[in-house]
């Protein structure tokens, strides 16, 4: 159903210009039929010369949007002249009066009070012309006519600036919203980038040695192999879980795959009635079995605790699981007959978590006594240290990273934490 447009809405869609050339014929046709029929005794016949100077009075007015200054000082020069000449002042009067709201409208109010008294002069001999009408009544218009005017075209002129900063102002908010939406997706995607190479750097670089390992000991030590290749499905089979787990939390909500339906069979051999489709989020009682499957690699690990343990927010756990596990990652990369320790100090409002190595060093002066492992390819170039600063970064943290004095490296996260509640009565848990 089509819906009438109201007639403002019309006369906006109106072409200024062609707005502006009809009331420009307009006047000039109204004020020729005025002279031509409003005669008053005394007055010389309306002719051809007063028709010419009529036209030059309101022709003009067709571009006064384009040239509002000269249109009225062409203006008030014809009404002058059309004066001078003793013609009668009928309608050529709106003429100058006319012009000069397009001015006020226009041009800053310095040029508008210049053109202003321009018409106030007009106006005046118009009066002055007019024999009926006293000295009074002639100044009392000079000065009216041109303020009235002046005002309504000063208002317009506000109104329009007015609306210029509000679609500078619109302009620009869209402009921000464009680059916050811009930004929040460039900062989801390095998220999610950091995820994926967290979980697949850290997986298929224990898949990797481990492949290796089994091929390298295969002829000589099958049981040795065997165990490798059970560690290789082990940590496959967790890296597809926390890949689903990703995901899945990329998925809109009713946007289901089928294997996240219940009684789906999955890769990895479980089904989807014994698993939620947001499983929990890697944590720090996840790192016992991320040193074990680094065990299984070669690379021996220790892990402490200092301090109470207790509930922290998942995010920052899951900021210091990550770090740890790229830290153990560049280990069996770059020193894979290094020996790690991982340390986790709970303070009362900070997580600490260290990750040393001491590079292979067997006699404190750089020799290593590892023998080189043929699967121990030397990687390319990553970004796992921008990563793990990163990760900290978004949670008010920080990571400091370096080769040790006495050899090695180290890898210190450092996560405030909310402050540790006393062990009162009220915060015991109910017997």
């Amino acid at each position: 159903m089509r819906t009438r447009a109201w007639p403002a809405d019309r006369l906006r869609s109106v072409d200024p210009r062609l707005a502006d050339a009809v009331l420009a014929l307009g006047l000039t046709a109204a004020a020729a039929v005025a002279g031509q029929q409003y005669h008053p005794a005394g007055w010389p016949p309306f002719d051809a010369t007063a028709y010419l100077l009529t036209a030059l009075v309101g022709l003009p007015l067709a571009v006064r949007r384009a040239a509002p200054v000269p249109v009225l000082v062409a203006s008030c020069l014809a009404f002058a002249g059309y004066l001078a000449a003793g013609y009668q002042p009928s309608l050529n009067f709106w003429g100058p009066a006319i012009a000069l709201y397009g001015v006020a409208a226009r041009r800053p109010p310095r040029t508008a009070a210049a053109c202003a008294a321009l018409t106030a002069a007009v106006v005046f001999y118009s009066g002055q012309s007019a024999r009926e009408l006293g000295l009074l009544v002639t100044v009392v218009q000079a000065l009216i006519v041109p303020a009235v005017v002046w005002a309504f075209g000063n208002g317009a002129r506000l109104l329009d600036e007015r609306n210029r900063q509000l679609a500078a102002v619109t302009a620009q908010l869209h402009r921000e919203q464009e680059w916050r939406a811009r930004r929040a997706v460039s900062e989801e995607q390095r998220r999610i980038a950091r995820e994926l190479h967290d979980v697949v750097a850290h997986h298929m670089s224990v898949i990797s040695v481990q492949a290796g390992m089994a091929g390298y000991v295969f002829p000589s030590a099958p049981e040795k192999a065997r165990t490798a290749l059970g560690t290789i499905a082990e940590t496959s089979q967790e890296g597809l879980r926390e890949l689903r787990r990703i995901l899945t939390l990329l998925r809109s909500g009713g946007d289901e795959e089928p294997d996240a339906r219940a009684g789906a069979p999955h890769a990895d051999g479980d089904r989807g009635d014994e698993r939620t489709p947001y499983a929990p989020i890697p944590g720090l009682a996840g790192l016992p079995g991320m040193a074990e499957r680094v065990r299984a690699s070669g690379v021996p690990v220790g892990l402490r605790t200092s301090g109470t343990p207790r509930p922290l927010p998942p995010g920052v756990e899951l900021c210091a699981y990550r770090v740890v596990q790229e830290a153990l990652t560049n280990v069996i990369k770059h020193a894979r007959s290094a020996r790690v320790e991982v340390l986790v100090t709970y303070l009362p409002q900070t997580l600490a978590v260290t990750v040393t190595d001491d590079g292979g060093n067997k006699d404190g002066k750089g020799n290593s006594s590892g023998r080189p492992d043929p699967a121990n390819v030397a990687p390319g170039p990553g970004h796992g240290l921008i990563g793990m600063r990163e990760r900290a970064r978004l949670y008010g943290g920080t990571v400091v990273t370096g080769p040790r004095p006495e050899g090695g490296f180290s890898v210190r996260l450092t996560l405030p934490v909310p402050a540790a509640r006393p062990a009162g009565p009220e915060n015991r848990p109910p017997a």
